[in-house]
């Protein structure tokens, strides 16, 4: 079982960064702390963070479609909200997701996965100019939703009900 990884006590100041407005964030974020929500899309976010930030292509805004899970994952998460001219990261997202939307967001992950793949060609092509491997990414973030994706939220789901990582003898709560 995965434990959960509560990156927000290590912030410090690094939370200044974060001044995202939960009401603005992409739809294409996965639940957790973390979001992007009225950026710029500079291509500063993959720099700094390519396992946890991709792309949204139709507003040219950046979106966490993985929450980090080590200090060395939670530091470039920092450095991209650090680098991101509009400040449009969040880290509030513990206070505003609940199990009940966690759950309609997965029940709703068919229209994430569409959308990662309508957008694949297009990738390609900027990737073969760019080279920030974001067809790459948008591939894992599909991959992660077919797969471990369900074990990671049915953990944060957990943290959201009792705000402690589960033990080995907890049962993690139903997506």
């Amino acid at each position: 079982m995965d434990l959960y990884f509560d990156a927000i006590p290590l912030l410090g100041d690094a939370r200044d960064a974060f001044r995202g407005q939960w009401s603005e964030r992409q739809w294409l974020n996965v639940p957790g702390p973390f979001y992007g929500a009225e950026t710029d899309n500079c291509g500063t976010g993959r720099i700094h963070a390519p396992g946890l930030v991709l792309y949204e292509a139709d507003y040219f805004t950046e979106y966490v479609y993985r929450q980090p899970r080590t200090p060395g994952e939670l530091r470039q998460l920092v450095d991209a909200a650090q680098d991101e001219v509009f400040g449009g990261y969040g880290c509030d997202g513990d206070s505003h997701w609940t199990p009940t939307g966690v759950r309609e967001w997965w029940r709703e992950r068919r229209r994430v996965s569409e959308y990662l793949a309508a957008r694949r060609a297009d990738w390609e092509a900027d990737d073969a100019k760019f080279g920030q491997g974001v067809a790459a990414a948008a591939l894992e973030y599909a991959a992660c939703i077919e797969g471990e994706l369900a074990s990671h939220l049915r953990v944060y789901l957990f943290w959201l009900e009792e705000r402690r990582s589960p033990a080995t003898t907890d049962r993690l709560p139903v997506l």
